[in-house]
């Protein structure tokens, strides 16, 4: 039984109908937990509502009835944004607001194992988002493409989502000051990793011939550089990257959303990814992942060709044997004035050329003074 298993999901599912059930228990007993998670929203009317439909359905999914997933989910969704939205607008209940984000988050990918046995997401990266390699063009082309990408990737995922989620830890009074020695470390640390994911980013395009973009995945294994260290160098540089940037805005919101970024690559994204090049470079890709680590460096760097498709790799090896033996098969039979036809190595290729005393050259072959008519040579 795989770790991402409906019975997985079930097991979230009976860990949230406790936890919830104790949650409310807390909220009807002790004031200051009730304060920190529904401020000033009225308890006993949402203790009718939620009890039964986050509680108990909880527990319902937990015990095998999956439709009722299709009751909890959007519950949890309204819940949600109502209590996101009190958070914001009264500066109360931050926490509350926080819990739910985190057990919306959860309990969607669990009701995708449940329903579908699966986490979401994967459809898509299967259909219209799915891995293809990059079309034809010149390295300066995929290059400016790579860059594009970098731009607005890093602009969403480390200004625009990140400066957000800090303002609102302050308004929801969630905030907790980090030492300044960690913030330091963390403002420092984006240097290094950005160049890491700078490094990649280049490797990648100009010995792959493709960019990072899914929908534009290179044509050759890439195993050079800082490749030949870890499989996913950019996922390493942009998870730390949003680690950094945490760290420096004093956020532990934002390194958490970092961490949870990284886990959702892992368990959603890195699957379809190594399936795609598992299946597109076969034994070098086996090869490459058995001796090297998806997220920590190994001791030693990688050694194997750098690229699987091409001259000098294995399948170029095989292409040229191949067609070695094709142009051998072609000149089989072949005899000229001389005697029989000495074959050329493979890789010459073979040009017929014709004189006036009727001698067919190969090129390739030496040349022998041909037999004259009368018997002398």
């Amino acid at each position: 039984m795989t770790v991402l298993s409906p019975a997985l999901g079930r097991a979230y599912f009976l860990l949230q109908a406790v936890a919830g059930a104790v949650w409310w228990a807390a909220v009807a007993t002790v004031p200051a937990v009730r304060e920190a998670t529904l401020g000033g929203v009225p308890a006993l009317p949402m203790a009718v509502l939620d009890v039964p439909l986050f509680v108990l359905t909880s527990a319902l999914v937990a015990m095998g009835r999956r439709r009722a997933a299709h009751v909890l989910v959007p519950w949890i969704l309204l819940i949600t944004l109502v209590m996101v939205v009190y958070a914001t607008v009264a500066g109360r209940a931050g926490w509350g607001a926080v819990l739910m984000i985190a057990s919306t988050t959860a309990s969607i990918g669990a009701a995708g194992l449940v329903l579908h046995g699966h986490l979401p997401g994967t459809a898509l990266l299967r259909g219209p988002l799915g891995f293809r390699s990059a079309p034809a063009a010149s390295t300066r082309t995929l290059l400016l493409a790579t860059a594009a990408q970098i731009v607005v990737f890093w602009s969403l995922f480390l200004l625009v989502i990140p400066v957000p989620i800090a303002l609102l830890e302050q308004r929801w009074s969630v905030h907790l000051e980090l030492p300044v020695l960690l913030r330091v470390l963390g403002a420092v640390a984006i240097v290094p990793v950005s160049a890491l994911g700078l490094w990649s980013a280049v490797t990648m395009t100009r010995l792959g011939e493709g960019t990072p973009l899914p929908a534009a995945m290179p044509h050759r294994l890439v195993v050079a550089g800082p490749y030949r260290w870890v499989r996913n160098p950019m996922a390493v540089a942009g998870i730390s990257q949003g680690v950094g940037v945490g760290l420096a805005l004093s956020s532990w919101a934002v390194v958490t959303y970092s961490v949870a970024g990284g886990l959702i690559w892992h368990l959603v994204v890195r699957p379809e990814e190594e399936a795609d090049l598992a299946s597109r470079f076969g034994a070098d890709y086996s090869r490459y992942r058995a001796a090297v680590r998806t997220w920590l460096p190994g001791c030693a760097p990688f050694r194997g060709a750098r690229r699987t498709q091409g001259p000098g790799t294995d399948q170029g090896r095989r292409g040229q044997r191949q067609a070695g033996r094709m142009r051998s098969a072609r000149l089989t039979g072949l005899t000229g004035p001389a005697g029989p036809t000495v074959r050329p190595p493979p890789d010459v290729p073979v040009v017929r050329l014709a004189s006036p005393s009727g001698v067919r050259l190969r090129v390739g072959e030496p040349f022998v003074e041909p037999r004259r008519a009368n018997g002398r040579e």
